[in-house]
């Protein structure tokens, strides 16, 4: 019995030198098109940003010296400072992000161990994505409404909550993000242990995740130092010197917003000089988040 091999089957076309000769130059070309405008386009956005910060540098050291950090704030021509706003923000960042974060950790933490494609788990998913998302004066308005308008005025307090309920959607999406890097084998392994589950949890799944944990918060807090919508309807400011979470106080982005737009050369250049407190302070935390998850990786 005979088989004859490569029975039924057609060999294509031929393949045409010119055409593909011609085909390979067109996609060079698109490639270089494309290459080009990237490049441009980086360019334009690094000169933009370069622009920025070059200005920022140039107007805010000009305004820089240590009495924007002995002094508070006065009226023009009094020569003040920026210790209250400074010593406020510094307030109420760090409560908001002292409540904020245990409460996004538990969250992504369920999210990730305890709720992997249940319907709860994907509606919570869901809110937290909408609250990320969610432009930073809704939330003020929120706060505003639950916690000044019923308590009869502004508060250090309204304002850590309203900075604590943006730093909760960024730590749940870390937490759930790193501990989803896991191996389920890890997990398997130590259950396998006779370990309990919020023991493999904290012990184990924490531990391995910590590093990325820590860089969701770090930018967090650079988020919420840069906040101005939210601490206008909850803390309002305070141009004397106060502590009292209870009663108005001063921050600096708010205090940049109200001296920024005055007619005042000293308020204005005090304003440059709190704008690149603040874009210093954001960029060491970013520097800082980087090399905590280049050190992980």
């Amino acid at each position: 019995m005979s088989i004859t091999i490569g029975a039924g089957i057609h060999p294509g076309p031929r393949k045409d030198l010119k055409v593909a000769a011609a085909l390979g130059r067109r996609r060079r070309r698109m490639d270089a098109i494309v290459r080009i405008l990237g490049l441009v386009a980086m360019l334009v956005g690094l000169a933009f940003l370069a622009s920025i910060l070059l200005t920022l540098a140039y107007r805010g050291s000009e305004a820089m010296g240590l009495s924007i950090f002995t002094r508070v704030t006065a009226p023009p021509g009094s020569e003040g400072g920026l210790l209250n706003p400074i010593v406020g923000s510094l307030i109420q960042a760090a409560l908001g992000t002292a409540i904020g974060t245990p409460v996004g950790m538990l969250v992504g933490t369920y999210l990730a161990e305890y709720a992997r494609g249940s319907k709860f788990g994907n509606l919570v998913r869901f809110v937290s994505d909408i609250l990320l998302s969610a432009p930073s004066i809704l939330i003020g308005l929120f706060v505003y409404t639950i916690l000044v308008m019923p308590f009869g005025g502004f508060s250090g307090w309204a304002g850590v909550a309203a900075l604590a309920i943006i730093v909760i959607p960024v730590v749940v999406r870390t937490t759930e993000d790193m501990l989803s890097l896991i191996p389920n084998t890890l997990r398997e392994a130590v259950i396998g242990l006779g370990a309990p589950k919020w023991k493999m949890i904290v012990f184990v799944c924490w531990k391995s995740a910590m590093s990325g944990i820590i860089t969701g918060i770090l930018l967090a807090v650079a988020r919420v130092a840069g906040e101005t919508a939210p601490l206008l309807f909850t803390s309002l400011g305070n141009n004397a010197w106060s502590v009292d979470l209870t009663k108005p106080m001063a921050s600096l982005p708010v205090t940049i917003y109200a001296y920024a737009g005055s007619p005042f050369e000293d308020w204005i250049g005090l304003a440059w000089a709190g704008a690149l407190l603040i874009t210093l302070g954001v960029l060491g935390l970013n520097i800082l988040a980087r090399s905590v998850l280049r050190g992980r990786k």
